[in-house]
């Protein structure tokens, strides 16, 4: 097979499949409950922050803690990881 076309493909692929990648810390809707500004930038207080995460529905709540175990997936939300760490929710 021509590795012109491969290449062209896989990349079709990715493109397509971007979306797919998003994880749940990537989804502004689980997010928002979390920050007190539209923006996303300021985190709520800590009990602010319980209150929200006992709010958040157990399959949402276990798809956020496996991104934030993956130091990769992670990375990009630290603030929001270690806040969730700092009141004990880590496996």
């Amino acid at each position: 097979m021509n590795p012109k076309a491969i290449c062209l493909g896989v990349f079709a692929l990715s493109v397509l499949g971007g979306v797919a990648f998003a994880g749940a810390l990537d989804e502004p809707s689980n997010m928002q409950p979390f920050f007190t500004d539209a923006s996303m930038k300021t985190m709520k207080s800590s009990a602010d922050f319980e209150t929200a995460w006992k709010a958040t529905p157990k399959s949402t709540q276990n798809a956020m803690m496996k991104e934030c175990n993956d130091a990769a997936m992670s990375k990009p939300h630290a603030q929001f990881c270690a806040q969730l760490f700092a009141l004990g929710h880590h496996s």
